[in-house]
């Protein structure tokens, strides 16, 4: 079989905001989604929508806090392990549904996101707080999740090539766990969303899918798209609610057979506990795959062209407020260009104007209250470990919501607290280095792994960048955020989480089993293995 996914997956390509015609036409949806805040949205459990049982809770716009976006269910912690054993019935077919046909529905999914893009867009940019290109860059990125999933799919259905022996014929086939979990968080609350529960989907398996309480609404327009394409009743299971009374006790089941988070390294490690105890009528190990977010430092060495590293760094440590897992929150400069590049990059900061996500401002709000909280603490402790160079304070808007400037710290030492601990906020620090060889030591000098930048133009220098700077993405003369599906699959190391690389070759793994399968000739027996397939003809 040819390889699909290499031969037909194509990245979405972003809308250009700076065409009037567009940046017009999404502002009028805007408008049309704003008309329609408020309403209430039910869990979405076995293919019918339900009210939940544990109450309800709303979502804000982060933007405008007098603004509610929709009010939303909170599922009892038996409706979400009722979902459980929903996924686990609708698993007893959905496994032998042909990869192909499996497929096809992540393939229609697509096409409905296409259609719905502005739309999606739109209500992301009033829930989350992103930008327009933030916004779509998120909503694109979840196309691109189906359509590699789907290929990848395929391309798994073919199985593990191995060699007969012996005059045994052999065949390793790969199929589904069965039904699992999903924990998605709130800043890339579609696309994250959408890869952590499809990929399962895709590979056989069914899922129950839980977002995070701040991003509901966009979990519940794919949940729509869903049911518009008629994946199966209970493959794909929508609730939302308490991350104790839903999120943690669908971890502890022992029906559980995977668990697929995304989040803070606290939350991640605790799951991860969980998930390696073993608990009365447990009849699996259950697989745990986890991203747990970074401390991810952009180096400039002596020879790097300044400009271009400046606008960069701006780029990686203030888009979407530095809210990423990825962002880059350490500047490692060698000391020859160290105050140069301190001054461009305050100078390109000081011009960022923050303001309404609806208004297209370069900077929005952060998520809610407990992350201004957690930001501006961190920013009185730069305040006493470097020397606050830009920021530091609440930004005075229009409207009352979760704005802070974009901050800047210099003269940081690496072993600071704003340089080993993960802020999660529009917050960088400058550390100074002696040269290239302590410059990529101060770069690895924290527990985490997930990004890194690395700029220079001198190709010795990058290839021993290439080979020493130990994080799971690392981008050579561009900024540590953006990675692409197909292109550049995500995932950290050390305690950035597995390493798992969504959108990439491995992850579709993650979620099956290998079985080998071998078949001696005998007399009066007449069976090729390697016709066999595990799905239903």
């Amino acid at each position: 079989m040819p390889d699909l996914t290499l031969e037909k997956f194509k990245n979405e390509e972003y809308f250009d905001f700076s065409d009037p015609t567009i940046n017009d036409a999404q502002k009028k949806v805007i408008a049309d989604v704003r008309s329609n805040f408020g309403k209430t949205y039910d869990l979405y459990i076995n293919g019918e929508w339900v009210k939940g049982e544990a109450g309800t809770f709303e979502s804000r716009n982060p933007s405008n806090v007098d603004e509610v976006i929709g009010t939303f269910q909170k599922a009892s912690t038996e409706q979400a392990l009722g979902a459980l054993d929903k996924a686990w019935e609708a698993f007893e077919s959905w496994k032998h549904v042909p990869a192909k046909e499996r497929a096809d529905y992540l393939f229609k999914a697509a096409d409905v996101v296409r259609r719905r893009r502005m739309e999606i867009n739109a209500w992301m940019i009033s829930e989350a707080g992103k930008n327009y290109l933030e916004a779509d860059a998120d909503t694109c990125e979840a196309i691109d999740f189906l359509e590699y999933y789907a290929y990848e799919a395929i391309r798994l259905d073919d199985g593990m090539p191995v060699n007969d022996s012996w005059g045994d014929a052999n065949k390793t086939i790969y199929t589904p766990m069965g039904a699992g979990v999903s924990i998605s968080p709130w800043n890339f609350p579609f696309a994250i969303f959408v890869g952590m529960a499809m990929a399962p989907v895709a590979a056989g398996n069914t899922v129950v899918a839980k977002p995070a309480p701040d991003t509901p609404k966009m979990a519940q327009l794919f949940a729509e798209i869903v049911e518009e394409v008629g994946l199966p009743a209970g493959v794909f299971n929508f609730v939302t609610g308490g991350d104790i009374e839903v999120g943690e006790q669908l971890a502890r089941s022992p029906k559980t057979s995977f668990i697929s988070f995304t989040g803070s390294k606290a939350v991640g490690l605790h799951l991860t506990e969980i998930s390696a105890k073993v608990v009365d009528g447990q009849h699996f190990l259950k697989r745990m795959v986890c991203e747990l977010g970074g401390k991810n430092a952009t180096v400039v060495d002596a020879d790097a062209d300044i400009d271009r590293a400046a606008e960069e760094i701006v780029k990686g440590a203030f888009g979407f407020q530095g809210q990423k897992c990825s962002a880059g929150s350490r500047v490692v400069a060698v000391e020859s260009i160290y105050d140069e590049l301190v001054e461009k990059v305050v100078a390109k900061t000081k011009e960022l104007k923050v303001g309404d996500a609806k208004d297209n401002f370069a900077a929005g709000p952060v998520v809610n209250q407990k992350a201004v909280d957690k930001i501006m603490s961190y920013i009185e402790i730069g305040k006493k470990e470097g020397k606050l160079m830009a920021g530091g304070k609440l930004a005075e808007t229009e409207h009352e919501g979760f704005y802070i400037e974009p901050t800047v710290f210099a003269d940081v030492s690496e072993a600071a607290r704003i340089a080993q601990e993960e802020i999660f906020g529009p917050v960088t620090a400058f550390i100074k280095a002696k040269d290239t060889t302590d410059a990529l030591r101060i770069a690895n000098s924290v527990e985490y792994g997930l990004t890194g930048a690395y700029f220079s133009q001198d190709p010795a220098k990058i290839d021993r960048a290439l080979r020493e700077f130990n994080v799971g993405n690392l981008y050579i003369n561009r900024k540590c955020t953006g990675a692409l599906v197909g292109a550049q699959p995500f995932g950290g190391f050390n305690m950035s989480g597995t390493d798992a690389k969504a959108g990439g070759r491995d992850y579709l793994l993650y979620f099956l089993q290998p079985k080998s399968m071998t078949v001696r000739p005998s007399e009066g027996v007449s069976y090729d293995v390697h016709e066999f397939n595990y799905a239903k003809k």
